[in-house]
């Protein structure tokens, strides 16, 4: 959505209560003092070249693959204004050529709080695309990012998501932190 769209944040229907079901809610750039502006990371806006200001663009992936990677995402608490994510993927047949990983620090912003009828997993931060080209010679391969804490996030609902999409985008495999862990070592 566009951080001119305090409408499609606020708006109902947004998320999936599914257990099985992921939403990621990507807030694109806008004008200087546009009303979601605080949460608007540049990588938003080439997921949502089509976006207008006054609509949200959605994307859905079914991800019934068998031969799909195996993830695992795992966070540590926020430090020194950082958060240490490790993506670990495992191949379990080839992967589609010119696959990669990305990771993101998401929000994980309550129903009824921060202006929003639904829970939503905000991305507040992105490391990717991450090269998967170890994959053909090896079984495993890891990521370790240290992400900045951004500006405003409160780390007690921080979390991380991992995924891994074809070149052309299509999502296979993906996974998310249990629960908010980053909370703040001081």
């Amino acid at each position: 959505m566009s951080a001119d769209c305090e409408a499609c944040w606020q708006a109902a229907g947004a998320t999936d209560s599914r257990a099985s079901t992921m939403v990621l809610d990507w807030i694109a750039p806008a004008e200087p003092g546009a009303p979601l502006a605080a949460g608007s990371v540049m990588e938003a806006t080439a997921r949502a070249a089509a976006l207008t200001s006054t609509a949200t663009l959605q994307r859905q992936a079914s991800l019934s693959r068998v031969d799909a990677p195996r993830l695992r995402i795992a966070d540590g608490p926020a430090w020194n204004g950082y958060v240490g994510v490790q993506l670990t993927v495992n191949r379990r047949a080839a992967l589609p050529a010119g696959a990669l990983a990305y990771v993101a620090l998401v929000e994980r912003v309550p129903a009824g709080s921060e202006g929003s009828a639904v829970t939503r997993q905000l991305v507040r931060a992105v490391a990717g695309p991450l090269s998967l080209e170890e994959l053909s010679t090896e079984r495993t391969v890891r990521h370790f990012r240290a992400m900045r804490l951004p500006e405003g996030a409160r780390p007690e609902r921080l979390g991380s998501v991992g995924w891994v999409e074809t070149a052309q985008g299509v999502v296979i495999a993906a996974m998310q932190s249990a629960r908010a862990s980053c909370t703040a070592v001081r």
